[in-house]
């Protein structure tokens, strides 16, 4: 299976493995494969999940991302894009986190108590007045997919990082029409879910 950044990162090395047959998705995080005595990988987490179940991970319960949400739904996949509507939402990353979360995040790595920060799994949404008339191809229709479905925030990176899929055929001249949208351009999505402080639960 391919390490996120190959297999000499010092990264978080991603490993996402889908078992279409059984319907489950593997994730790991640190991962790191050792060949001797016998073939297995060694990680610092590592969760299977049910791809039939829309359960959540118990309160105060990471996965292989610090929200304790699976990776592999909130990719941009190219196939998807190439098809023309992207229908779920986008992992997201900030370079600071609230010291919280809210469902469906279960767990979180915050390093301030600001309400101004976002917390694992707050949702956010393009407005819907924002003008895409200068948007073509991919950057159009995750663009598009941004209003509809939004992003919710994961883990802790680069700010406004969307994470996708690792594929040869994405055009990054396209893809860089998405870095002149601003910040001032999301709305927060209201949630009824309360806000957990981290260290509570599990």
């Amino acid at each position: 299976a391919p390490v996120e950044g190959g297999k000499h990162s010092n990264g978080d090395r991603h490993v996402l493995v889908v078992d279409r047959g059984e319907c489950k998705l593997y994730e790991l995080y640190r991962a790191f494969f050792e060949p001797r005595p016998r073939p297995h990988w060694n990680a610092d987490s590592g969760v299977a999940w049910d791809l039939r179940s829309a359960a959540l991970r118990p309160d105060g319960w990471t996965s292989a991302d610090a929200a304790g949400l699976p990776i592999f739904p909130g990719l941009v996949r190219y196939d998807e894009v190439a098809a023309g509507h992207l229908d779920h939402a986008i992992r997201v990353t900030f370079e600071s986190t609230r010291d919280a979360w809210v469902h469906p995040a279960s767990h979180c790595a915050g390093d301030t108590r600001s309400a101004a920060a976002p917390a694992m799994g707050t949702r956010l949404r393009l407005k819907a007045g924002y003008g895409l008339g200068g948007f073509s191809g991919a950057a159009r229709t995750i663009a598009e997919a941004m209003k509809r479905y939004g992003l919710i925030v994961a883990d802790n990176g680069s700010n406004w990082y969307l994470s996708g899929s690792s594929d040869r055929r994405w055009n990054d001249g396209n893809l860089d029409q998405l870095k002149r949208i601003p910040g001032s351009a999301f709305e927060v999505v209201a949630s009824a879910a309360a806000v957990h402080p981290c260290g509570a639960g599990g």
